[in-house]
């Protein structure tokens, strides 16, 4: 009966000691909140700052819709001509082709030859569909800006 009590002791005191040198649950979440903390810091502190900061003046010049020293010569709502979202489109698709061909690119360096020459052939397949996209634009005139 001794020797039980003894081991129920010795077992208490091993798992409080275990339990203090481990520290609580909370203590684990501390770089996260840090982190947290940070994150809300860092983008409102310079917003409240320089609303203290900055001066009040508000000019006839600080109140036009451009602050570039150049007087608007039309209204803010001209029309463009469509020339300028087709290049828009054109930059879309040839930029597409950058992002699809690194990827791409690491595959085709792969050991798999079976997998390599598909990888080549569906290559092959996507720029001669751009060239044809480049082709039917520039027949249409859409890289001539004059």
């Amino acid at each position: 009966m001794l020797g039980a009590i003894l081991l129920q002791a010795t077992e208490t005191t091993a798992t409080t000691t275990a339990a203090q040198s481990v520290g609580a649950p909370v203590t684990a979440y501390w770089p996260v909140m840090i982190f947290f903390l940070v994150a809300i810091i860092f983008p409102v502190l310079p917003i409240v700052l320089g609303r203290f900061l900055r001066p009040m003046k508000y000019l006839k010049a600080k109140m036009r819709p451009y602050e570039c020293g150049i007087d608007p010569e039309t209204e803010a709502h001209d029309r463009f001509t469509v020339r300028y979202y087709i290049v828009a489109m054109l930059f879309l698709i040839f930029d597409v082709e950058t992002i699809f061909l690194l990827p791409w690119a690491i595959i085709f360096m792969g050991d798999d030859f079976s997998f390599t020459k598909f990888a080549l052939i569906e290559m092959f397949v996507f720029i001669a569909i751009l060239i044809v996209g480049y082709y039917y634009a520039w027949r249409k005139g859409a890289l001539e800006w004059a």
